[in-house]
């Protein structure tokens, strides 16, 4: 990456950017943190195995080294000596086995869960790269690593030499001690020596850990265009989501032309609101309101029912007020029901459905012989 590139990437990156990095094995993981655990274990086996199996391995050295005369050397004998010796030894030393193998899990499990990436074994034309490799080797993260090593190992080794001293003034006079004293001598001066170094892995094991968690971070990070584009692939295209709602909008209004070919009634406010009204009086309880709309939509609806001789009636305050209260597909609510009949009843009479005394038909007035309440205004 170009000094250009990294410059351009600020951005801390997104949820989606750490989840497809974690996908691909791309996780913050401290290997001194597993060469803590590593030593973690060291420590307890020493302090609570290595007893019980020097105790093994005693007993199984007791017979070559008190009785090597009772045992038989004939090949046969040797054969099977040697596995039993093997089988028993691997029996005693099973318990360490399972410990570093549980403490290495435990301990990767506790920085990145409980995940696996087929990604990372997947063969990669350029894995085999020279090229890449002498960059890996010669790259700044490997000089970091490279230099971390130099340090950590300079600062444990000064110190174990510091701590072993005291076990080490009598050095050569341990060969005449009595082999479970130089045992024990030894297990001491381990014991010392790890738990001094576990101290000071402690340390540097949580501030790689912090290390490695920035690092990753870092190099994850975004530029500003490509937040950006993640969040159209997120949330999608403005134009194409602008695009949808314009479709919606226009299969709606389409809907709502529709209706209004068919509808009873439309009630207009003249100009600016209309609402479209069916009625069946033998099937419906109540007027249900089929299409509504302001503006351009309201004047198409208009137009429409002009074309298909469907009754206008203008009345501004109950235009607006069912615009206002019902959705479309709902019935009329019960306190429009004394305005909408009026409506209803002039329609009626209009089309023969229902007797007039020949007398010329007027629209009703608006709001006529209703309570100004019960009726809001939009």
């Amino acid at each position: 990456m170009s000094d250009e590139d990294k410059s351009s990437k600020t951005e801390d990156p997104t949820d989606k950017r750490t989840s497809e990095a974690r996908d691909k094995g791309q996780v913050a993981m401290s290997q001194e943190i597993n060469s803590w655990a590593s030593l973690f274990g060291a420590t307890f086996a020493l302090i609570y195995i290595f007893p019980w199996l020097m105790d093994k391995v005693l007993k199984l050295a007791i017979k070559f080294v008190a009785t090597p005369h009772l045992v038989p050397m004939d090949i046969d004998h040797v054969r099977f000596l040697f596995v039993d010796v093997g089988r028993d030894l691997l029996i005693a030393l099973a318990p360490v086995f399972a410990l570093f193998a549980t403490v290495g899990l435990v301990a990767a499990a506790a920085q990145v869960g409980w995940t696996f990436s087929f990604q990372k074994l997947e063969l990669k034309p350029g894995a085999f790269s020279p090229a890449k490799g002498v960059k890996k080797i010669i790259g700044v993260r490997s000089l970091v690593e490279f230099g971390k090593s130099i340090v950590k190992f300079g600062i444990i080794g000064g110190v174990a030499l510091i701590v072993a001293r005291p076990y080490l003034e009598d050095f050569e006079l341990m060969p005449g001690f009595d082999l479970m004293i130089t045992l024990k001598r030894l297990q001491d001066m381990a014991v010392a020596i790890v738990v001094v170094t576990l101290a000071i892995m402690t340390v540097i094991a949580v501030l790689d850990w912090v290390y490695q968690k920035w690092q990753l971070k870092d190099s994850l990070k975004m530029s500003k265009t490509e937040v950006k584009d993640e969040g159209k692939q997120m949330d999608g295209d403005p134009k194409v989501k602008q695009r949808i709602a314009q479709i919606r909008m226009e299969r709606a209004q389409h809907r709502i032309i529709q209706a209004t070919m068919k509808a009873d009634v439309v009630i207009t406010n003249p100009t600016h609101y209309a609402v479209a009204l069916n009625y069946d009086i033998d099937t419906m309880v109540a007027p249900k309101l089929v299409g509504k709309g302001v503006d351009e939509l309201a004047l198409r609806m208009r137009e429409v029912a002009d074309e298909y001789d469907v009754p206008i009636v203008e009345n501004p305050p109950l235009a607006r007020a069912i615009y206002a209260a019902v959705e479309i597909d709902q019935n009329i609510p019960p306190e429009q029901y004394h305005a909408v009949a009026e409506v209803i009843s002039y329609v009626y009479r209009l089309k023969g459905r229902l007797p007039h005394d020949g007398s010329p038909l007027r629209p009703p007035a608006p709001f006529n012989e209703l309570d100004p309440g019960e009726v809001a205004p939009g």
